[in-house]
């Protein structure tokens, strides 16, 4: 019998699909645009039978959005804190085309409350490649919900959501700030005047400091083409200043962040402000952690052999 895994990263967007060997290497990769919101003639079973067609009859795992409320089959959450193995043990099983899929389920954080799904296998991943990690540390993983992810003892001790992308890109599209702008440049004064207003902010936060973009291009100390970045770093720059001041995050804390790319360039280059450093997280941290919850949930040990 063919030995190994098949593992689903299933998105709000995207689905990505891994199939593995019985070492846990990824021997095959398929990028499909079947996300939980955008899916082909024949709904989730559609989507499942291309995102496995072909490969062996293995088990399968899957985490990210199919397990949500407007997913495959909604799997409630886990509240922290949780380890590796109190995911494992909550896998929930679903008949799909004749194949067990296994879904993931998300955390929750029952002293804000907050939630994610997904970025549990990411941690889970980051915690596979990176052990040192687990004994205390911060995980930091930039996106359009930032979360922010306290590690101790190999546990998920809580984690803070901050909607810093989603806030830059309303305040870009949709406010009186990002109104009738030409197109961004690159410009990195800007960005750095930005995080520095943030740090500056103190208590009363970048809140208080958003309509100085729109003041600073009207008496002209802000070219037009800069606002945009302005506020990227000022939104950045507000989000590292709650992570210090809710003690997620000091100078003599370990962050690891999760990620790559201008985004997450940004994140480095703000932090530099602040004094704080980031090292960045191993990379694949979705596929390691999906096969990491498959191996403590004895998925892959249990095959038969041949």
């Amino acid at each position: 019998m063919t030995k190994g895994l098949i593992g689903l990263d299933w998105g709000s967007t995207q689905l990505r699909a891994y199939r593995y060997d019985d070492q846990g290497q990824v021997l095959e990769k398929r990028a499909l645009p079947y996300g939980i919101r955008h899916l082909p003639e024949g709904g989730f079973p559609a989507a499942f039978a291309q995102a496995v067609e072909h490969w062996p009859e293995l088990p399968v795992l899957a985490c990210g959005m199919v397990g949500s409320r407007h997913g495959w089959l909604e799997v409630p959450y886990l509240d922290t804190p949780t380890s590796v193995d109190r995911l494992a043990g909550a896998l929930t099983a679903l008949n799909a085309a004749g194949r067990t899929l296994h879904l993931v389920p998300g955390l929750r954080d029952p002293s804000r409350p907050d939630v994610m799904r997904g970025e549990e296998t990411q941690v889970v991943g980051v915690l596979a490649q990176a052990p040192d990690v687990a004994r205390r540390g911060c995980l930091l993983l930039p996106g359009t919900h930032s979360k922010w992810v306290s590690l101790r003892d190999g546990h998920v001790t809580g984690f803070a959501t901050v909607m810093t992308g989603e806030l830059f890109a309303l305040l870009t599209q949709h406010s009186i700030l990002g109104a009738a702008l030409p197109p961004a440049v690159d410009d990195e004064q800007a960005f750095r005047r930005g995080v520095d207003a943030a740090r500056e902010s103190g208590a009363a936060g970048a809140l208080s400091r958003l309509f100085s973009a729109r003041s600073l291009m009207l008496d002209g100390s802000l070219p037009p083409a800069s606002v945009t970045d302005y506020l990227s770093g000022l939104l950045i720059g507000d989000e590292l200043r709650i992570a210090v001041a809710a003690g997620w995050a000091d100078a003599s804390s370990s962050i690891h962040m999760v990620g790559e790319g201008a985004l997450c360039d940004r994140y480095l280059r703000a932090a530099s402000i602040f004094g704080l450093t980031i090292h960045q997280a191993p990379d694949a941290t979705t596929s390691h952690g999906l096969w990491r919850i498959a191996d403590a949930a004895g998925l892959i040990s249990t095959q038969a052999t041949a």
